[in-house]
Parts: C-alpha cells; sequence; structure tokens
C-alpha cells in the first residue's frame, strides 16, 4: 500500500463499551477477522459505570411482559420513539439477558435462584398501573460485569485489540467507507486501519457539558467525524440529564438508589415528587424529575437556598444499602465526606445521555437521508447512534438494553455484509488530514488553550443549553460556539513530545466537542416545542401536529448546518399526555 503503520481487518471496530464488544464477539463467531480499536483499555470503556441494571422482562418477581416494556419505552421517549426498535428491544431484552448469564455473568440472585430484579424509573406493570421489577442487576456493577464478562468472551474468540488507539478520521471511497485513521497514545503515530466495514460502538459526548456523568473521554469522537464527512446526525437536541448527581461533581448515584427506596427531598424534608408524580413518585422518568428539581430550586426550596436538594436514604435498612448498593455509598464516602446511612445526600441533574447521534437501521446500519438509505460498509449501535429506540428520552436500564441487543445486532450484520462485500482501494492520502492537524497543533507551542476554550464551552452549554432552554439563550450560546472554533483554530499544547501525550489528544477531541455542541445548539433553536429531555420555555408545549418527526442535521460544504426531517414509526401506542 505503501502507507506507513498499514493494517488490513476485515471489520474495525471503534469502541470497546457493551455495543462494541458484543458486535466483535458476534463477528468473530461467525469466523470475520475482527480488530476492536478503543482509545481506552477495554474494561476502562464507560460501559462500567453503569450501575442500576438491565431491562428485560423478565418476570422474575412479578407479572411482566415485553409488550409492557415496549409501552414505557415509548411512552418514557415522549411518544419519538421508533416503535418497530422499541418492539425489537424488549423483545430481544429477554433473549440477551439469558445470553449473558450463560456467559457467566454474575447477576445478583433472589432466593430461589433467578435473576435479580428491582424497580427502576418509568418501568411500569400493565401499561402504566404502578412500578415493576424489571431492571436485571449485579449488585450496582452491573455495567462492571457486563465489560468483563464480553471481553473475556472476545479474549476466548481471538479478536484483535489496539488499546489506547484514538480514531482521527473517517476513510471512504466514494460513498463506500473503507477504513479508518487512528492515532496511538503511545507515541503518537498515525495508523491506518483498512476494513470492508467500520462499526461504531464510541459512546457519547457529555463532555460538552460542565456538570456531567461522562468520563473524560466521552467526546463523541467517531460521531463529529461521521458528521465532518456528510453523514447527518438525528435528533441532536434531546440529551438527557440525570436527575441524581453528586452536588457540584456530577457523578452518579444510579436510579438503583431510588429503586431500593430512596427519596428525594427539598429543604422542608418534603417528598415533593408526591406533588410532581403521584403514582410513580421518585420513579418518575429522568427527564421529568430533572425538570421538577430545577422547579423545587426556582421556588426557593433548594437546600439552604443553593442549587441542590437531597436524596435521602436513611429510611432504609442499612443491611439493604450496603449489600445492594455498595459502589454509591463508597462514592458518597468518598468524594462527599459523608455517610448515606446516616446522612441525606446532596444532589442535583447531571448531563448524562445523548439520545441523538449516527443514524441507523433495526440493524445498526448507518443511513444517510430520510429515505434510509445506507452508507455501505458503516455500521453504528449504542449510544454513539440512534436507532431511536429511546425517542425524546431514554428510560433507566435502557442504556444497556440498548448496546447488548443493537451491538449484538450490529455484529450480526456486519459479519453478512463483509461475507459478501468486495475490498474498496484505500486513497493513498488516507492519513494526510490527520498527520496535517496533529503537527499544526504540536507546532504551535503558543497557541490558544484547549483547556481554556473546553471550560467556557462547558459552562454555556450547562447554562444556555442544559435542562431548560430559550431561544435567546440558545443564540447566545450559538454565537459564543462560533467564537470558540475561531478561536481554536489557533490551539496549541505545550507539551510537544510524542509519547503518551493527553495534552494533544485532548485538543483533537475539543474540536469534536466543539463540533457537537453547534449542532446540538442548531437543533435546539430548530425545534420549536417541549419534548421528552428538550425543554423550551418560550415553547412550554408538545406539538404533535408539526413535531412529531425525527431531525435530521448535516453539514454543508460552506459549513452551514442543513436540517432535514423523517417521519417516526408509529405503531401500536398512539401519542398521549404523559402522567406518572
Amino acid at each position: 500500500m505503501g502507507l506507513e503503520n498499514y493494517h488490513k481487518y476485515d471489520a474495525v471496530i471503534v469502541g470497546a463499551g457493551g455495543a462494541g464488544l458484543y458486535a466483535a464477539l458476534e463477528l468473530s463467531r461467525q469466523g470475520v477477522n475482527v480488530a476492536v480499536v478503543s482509545k481506552l483499555y477495554p474494561t476502562r470503556s464507560h460501559t462500567g459505570a453503569a450501575q442500576g441494571g438491565i431491562g428485560a422482562a423478565l418476570g422474575n418477581i412479578a407479572e411482566d411482559h415485553p409488550e409492557w416494556h415496549m409501552f414505557d419505552t415509548v411512552k418514557g421517549g415522549d411518544y419519538l420513539t421508533d416503535q418497530d426498535a422499541a418492539r425489537v428491544l424488549a423483545e430481544e431484552a429477554v433473549l440477551t439477558v439469558y445470553d449473558l448469564e450463560h456467559m457467566g455473568l454474575p447477576f445478583s440472585r433472589l432466593e430461589n435462584g433467578k435473576i435479580a430484579q428491582r424497580k427502576f424509573g418509568g418501568h411500569t406493570r400493565n401499561f402504566g398501573e404502578g412500578p415493576v421489577e424489571r431492571a436485571c442487576y449485579a449488585a450496582d456493577r452491573t455495567g462492571h460485569m457486563i465489560l468483563q464478562t464480553l471481553y473475556q468472551q472476545c479474549i476466548k474468540n481471538n479478536v484483535t485489540f489496539f488499546d489506547e488507539f484514538h480514531m482521527t478520521d473517517l476513510v471512504m471511497n466514494g460513498d463506500t467507507v473503507c477504513g479508518i485513521v487512528a492515532v496511538s497514545l503511545y507515541d503518537s503515530s498515525v495508523h491506518t486501519f483498512h476494513a470492508k466495514a467500520v462499526l461504531f460502538g464510541s459512546g457519547g459526548f457529555g463532555r460538552m457539558f460542565s456538570v456531567t456523568s461522562n468520563a473524560h473521554a466521552l467526546t463523541g469522537d467517531p460521531v463529529a467525524i461521521c458528521f465532518r464527512h456528510g453523514i447527518p446526525l438525528e435528533d441532536m437536541e434531546f440529551f438527557q440529564f440525570h436527575p441524581t448527581g453528586i452536588y457540584k461533581m456530577g457523578i452518579l448515584l444510579s436510579e438503583a438508589a431510588r429503586g431500593e427506596g430512596a427519596i428525594l427531598r427539598n429543604k422542608d424534608g418534603e417528598r415533593f415528587m408526591e406533588r410532581y408524580a403521584p403514582t410513580m413518585l421518585d420513579l418518575a422518568p429522568r427527564d421529568m424529575i430533572s425538570r421538577y428539581i430545577y422547579m423545587e430550586i426556582r421556588a426557593g426550596r433548594g437546600i439552604e437556598g443553593k442549587d441542590y436538594v437531597h436524596l435521602d436514604f436513611t429510611h432504609i435498612d442499612p443491611k439493604i444499602i450496603e449489600e445492594r448498593l455498595p459502589d454509591i455509598t463508597d462514592f458518597v464516602r468518598v468524594y462527599m465526606g459523608i455517610d448515606p446511612v446516616k446522612v441525606p445526600v446532596p444532589i442535583q441533574p447531571t448531563a448524562h445521555y445523548a439520545m441523538g447521534g449516527i443514524p441507523t437501521d433495526l440493524d445498526g446500519c448507518v443511513i444517510k437521508d430520510p429515505k434510509n438509505t445506507p452508507v455501505p460498509g458503516a455500521f453504528a449501535a449504542g449510544e454513539c447512534a440512534c436507532v431511536s429506540v429511546h425517542g425524546a428520552n431514554r428510560l433507566g436500564t435502557n442504556s444497556l438494553v440498548d448496546i447488548l441487543v443493537f451491538g449484538r445486532r450490529m455484529g450480526i450484520a456486519g459479519a453478512d455484509y463483509c461475507r459478501s462485500a468486495e475490498w474498496k482501494p484505500l486513497p493513498s492520502d488516507a492519513s494526510d488530514t490527520t498527520r496535517a492537524q496533529i503537527e499544526a497543533i504540536l507546532a504551535n507551542s503558543s497557541g490558544q488553550s484547549a483547556a481554556d476554550i473546553r471550560r467556557e464551552l462547558q459552562v454555556e452549554m450547562m447554562d444556555k443549553a442544559g435542562v431548560f432552554r430559550t431561544g435567546e439563550g440558545l443564540e447566545t450560546v450559538k454565537k459564543t460556539v462560533d467564537d470558540l472554533k475561531q478561536r481554536y483554530l489557533k490551539v496549541g499544547v505545550t507539551d510537544r513530545g510524542t509519547s503518551f501525550n493527553t495534552e494533544l489528544l485532548e485538543a483533537v477531541e475539543l474540536g469534536n466537542l466543539l463540533e457537537l455542541a453547534e449542532v446540538t445548539v442548531e437543533s435546539c433553536i430548530a425545534r420549536t416545542e417541549s419534548r421528552g429531555a428538550h425543554a423550551r420555555e418560550d415553547y412550554p408545549d408538545r406539538d404533535d401536529a408539526n413535531w412529531l418527526k425525527h431531525t435530521l442535521a448535516y453539514r454543508e460544504p460552506d459549513g452551514s448546518i442543513r436540517m432535514d426531517y423523517k417521519p417516526v414509526v408509529l405503531g401500536t401506542f398512539e401519542p398521549k399526555e404523559r402522567k406518572y
């Protein structure tokens, strides 16, 4: 090929979380030569931060059915959920949980030996009558156990891993994806990966906000790169804020805590959810609870007049807390210096999950227009993707269900594609853009500070594109992002070395965050209604007549962003008012 550091695999997966590992496992099971490229060591992927559980209608404690799970997913998504995707999610969740059990995932158990289940926000029995135990869990370390289990299986199946390789570009031959470019953290060397199929399972991009549960690595690199290559991004205005992040830090206290009985209280000690969601109480959907917390704070009922409320565990049996929520209690003790068994915990909403992303069909094939035209060779699943199984708001536990169900389907579809697809030649200049970008940043040692630009971006996005939004505020943050993008053109680093130069890669990541922040704000401005996690105070009502549709944002050749739309896939459940 004449390319330095050239690698050739039938399929290359970007991201080693639950979606990427499950896809890799399915590909390897079918004899496909597959490599996983990850900016982290696989078991450090953000799937490991998922605490609460996997939603699946096993019915081990109380009667449950996939149809009920599907209904909750559609209603929780404020009816923007594609109902064909919701049906696949709910029905295949059961099979997926049993598959993981057979692989050796150590689920918590009931006394009768069956997989333990607990209540979770928005999950109900009989189409909304009351809470149901649906979340299958491994204490509060469910995501950690998923990563360990799938990684072990991938090693067993001889999957090749390129750990600490940072994707910087997508390689296309015409309209067909044929590889990626990545930079090794070890020595900043540029590597080109030639493949028939590229599968994205790279997670979210919550680091555009100042208070977030997302790890520092979640900067949405492949999502931004796909956008720059003409692939649209779907429903980017919908970004979920989890109601219970540790005050000021954003570290997540899982919904599992409320599933075990923890209660939200304001400065008066009132269980204020009794006023807002009398049926589901503290287990209402996340978007709603986050707004109610802010409403309490605005009404002067925040703790000590500040912008937080309490999550109260003190009435729960300490034995249950220690056995079922060990990580959560440790987080509070370490980061807050208080004992949740004895003292209520200060919490505030934290940027948590992107419902939008790279648009795909039910098999993870990336699509490029409202007609669902596929991008040959491109697949995506999990938080980086938008099959629109979450609609305008994701229910708790459905993130893990999403990455597993659709990660598996992506792997199966990718294997089918690799068997029939022809090899496309790799352009000889495939890595030139990456090399030029890195050389420019390294050469500019006295340029703009990436840390300063990132901090300004995060504060503005949190303040004006967070839980509540207005047209005026969004226009302000749009101008700020434009200004920051101009400053980014002159970004530089003080570390000009090549070995483990994290400052260099953080500067590259910042460019992707700015790209995604821009398209998020444009999508927020375009949608003149309130739905799910998108709450416009100047348009407070849901508008099904005009906005029961998905947004598709495109980067135009002149640098502007064009909005297009495609219909929501409706079906069994007609849009109704969300009451909990």
